[in-house]
């Protein structure tokens, strides 16, 4: 089903990015970042451009993350409490909610990209507490800016070799090795924030 979808890429090109990365955002289970390594790869040949590409899947992430936020908000913590009904989807809304209070700023800004899954149940936990609007689009945006970048850049460069990618990223070790790049690199732009603007605590 996966590569049958796939070859709706560079049919529908960017568009269909878009709302890929959309609905990723929303917790439907869609493969974003393969599909975002896919239209990397056509990206490469030349098939899509790689600007209306990178604008897509920005702006349906980002899109995403607004609509989870906004439906959290509105429905508060009777929302969070209904979804916890099922016990695998409370581990994960319980997860999110871990990270938001104990990372606050950077939980979110890691969501998007390090650690993914938590990322949808993030958007409607920080719209159910009421974080503030402001802080939690500014560490959304940073942190889809990384995952869009990555994952189209790693299509782009590994054009060909999409399937093996994907096994390689998807690999323990291959995972583990990311971490401590990724973890590094999430700290680092913390602290260059931090230094540049002030840390503003969401929590």
């Amino acid at each position: 089903m996966t590569s049958e979808l796939l070859e709706l890429v560079p049919r529908y090109g960017a568009w269909l990015i878009g709302m890929v990365t959309f609905l990723s955002c929303l917790a439907v289970p869609v493969p974003a970042s393969l599909f975002m390594m896919t239209a990397g790869g056509f990206v490469a040949s030349g098939d899509l451009a790689a600007t209306q590409t990178l604008t897509a899947a920005l702006s349906g992430a980002i899109l995403g993350d607004q609509v989870g936020y906004a439906i959290g908000r509105r429905g508060g913590g009777p929302l969070l409490t209904r979804l916890r009904a099922k016990p695998k989807r409370a581990r994960l809304v319980n997860k999110a909610v871990d990270l938001l209070h104990r990372r606050g700023w950077l939980g979110i800004f890691l969501s998007r990209w390090l650690f993914s899954p938590l990322g949808p149940w993030i958007n409607l936990a920080g719209g159910a507490a009421r974080l503030g609007w402001r802080d939690f689009t500014q560490a959304g945006v940073l942190g889809e800016v990384v995952w869009v970048a990555t994952y189209v850049g790693l299509g782009w460069a590994f054009a060909g070799h999409i399937a093996e990618l994907a096994d390689l990223l998807g690999n323990a070790s291959g995972f583990l090795a990311a971490l401590a790049v990724t973890i590094g690199l999430g700290f680092w732009l913390r602290a260059a924030l931090h230094h540049g603007n002030g840390h503003k605590s969401k929590l």
